[in-house]
């Protein structure tokens, strides 16, 4: 298991004072909104934070995490705009697949700088150029820290699980865990609920948790025999019609033999950890995060072979676009989006690296999904299982 602890980020600087916003449309106050970042700290510990900052309490909510870990030691820091609205030190993020910074959801996937051939795998980014984050160092930067002090220990996220997927990026990139609190609904992803927020800090000042390792799925596009997108997912990969009123038609092969072919809205390939998500609304299984495997979930597809298919983690998942049919749009963890030209295969196996959970506590897969989703657990007799 990667010790979270060797993992460098960059170099903390002033942000910009962002630019004012109304309280309405965020809830932040003027001071956070205005105010510049602090200076760059001190102390040798850190904690990135990936923050829902739409919500009106936020602001409260940080102040009182940051100064949970500054007692312990822990400075608390922000990339992109984040920063500046929250009031924490600044950390450029440099990925070019990250959307921390604030881009949105329709931001392209990284795509190759020229053709390339399929290689059967799907790295970060194209042409094997190395992807950062703002968690990740410059090691060889006059600007960054040559010692412990330029180490980040984890990312810490506050929202749902929108929110934890997007630490997730920052996170896997730099190859150190996350750490989500649910600050929203379900957040089925996260660890522990905004009440028990000192409980987790707390953990991370006395680094007493544990690590679960998730499967992603690392997928690229192949059309006319060059690499043109690549990138991953830890909840699905899904290839979508680009238009309401269309069907797409689609090919699904698994280790280059076909299965079934049918018209549909999509097909997804999700994680063991995404089938509790869009795979389970389009009526996939659910699987349990220790299964190695694939979920593969045709969406309102035309065809009487048209079932989910739960594959080997080795195996390799194709889905063919028709060449004389219409475009799709993919999109990785509904995040990363990129468009698909007719006659398009995406290839989809299981990721290269894994996303690293913390886990606080022993709580059994079986009751969190009992919990999360209000299942109903009385066996006959009104026994309670």
């Amino acid at each position: 298991m990667t010790n979270p602890s060797t993992h460098p980020v960059s170099a903390p600087v002033a942000a910009p004072a962002a630019a004012p916003v109304a309280h309405q449309s965020t809830g932040i106050t003027a001071a956070s909104h205005a105010a510049p970042a602090s200076p760059a700290p001190s102390r040798a510990r850190r904690v990135l934070l990936v923050a829902h900052t739409g919500r009106p309490d936020i602001g409260r909510i940080v102040e009182h995490v940051r100064d949970r870990l500054a007692g312990g030691g822990i400075d608390l820091v922000a990339a992109g705009p984040e920063a500046a609205e929250l009031g924490l030190p600044y950390l450029p993020s440099g990925s070019p697949e990250s959307t921390s910074s604030g881009a949105p959801r329709s931001a392209p996937l990284q795509a190759s700088d020229g053709p390339g051939q399929y290689d059967g795998r799907a790295p970060d980014t194209a042409q094997g150029r190395a992807a950062t984050s703002a968690a990740t160092s410059v090691a060889d930067s006059a600007d960054g820290f040559p010692g412990d002090d330029a180490r980040a220990e984890l990312v810490l996220t506050l929202g749902g699980d929108g929110t934890l997927l997007r630490g997730a990026e920052e996170a896997r990139i730099a190859g150190v865990p996350v750490l989500g609190i649910n600050l929203g609904r379900v957040g089925f992803l996260t660890e522990l609920d905004a009440d028990h927020v000192d409980t987790a800090l707390d953990a991370v000042i006395r680094r007493n948790y544990r690590i679960s390792e998730r499967l992603t799925v690392d997928m690229q596009v192949e059309s006319n025999g060059n690499i043109v997108a690549s990138g991953w997912a830890l909840n699905e990969v899904s290839i979508e019609k680009a238009s309401r009123e269309r069907i797409l038609d689609v090919i699904v092969e698994v280790d280059g033999r076909g299965v079934s072919s049918f018209g549909c809205d999509g097909v997804l390939c999700a994680t063991p950890t995404g089938s509790t998500a869009y795979a389970f609304s389009a009526g996939g299984p659910i699987l349990w995060p220790t299964v190695a495997a694939l979920l593969v979930v045709p969406s309102n597809a035309h065809a009487l072979f048209a079932r989910p298919l739960v594959v080997g983690a080795k195996s390799m998942v194709t889905v063919h676009v028709d060449p004389g049919g219409h475009e799709a749009v993919l999109a990785c963890d509904g995040r990363r989006i990129a468009e698909i030209p007719p006659g398009s295969r995406v290839h989809m196996n299981a990721g290269a690296e894994p996303v690293r959970l913390v886990r606080l506590t022993d709580e059994p897969f079986t009751d969190r999904l009992v919990r999360k989703f209000s299942l109903p657990v009385h066996g006959w007799r009104d026994r309670r299982h």
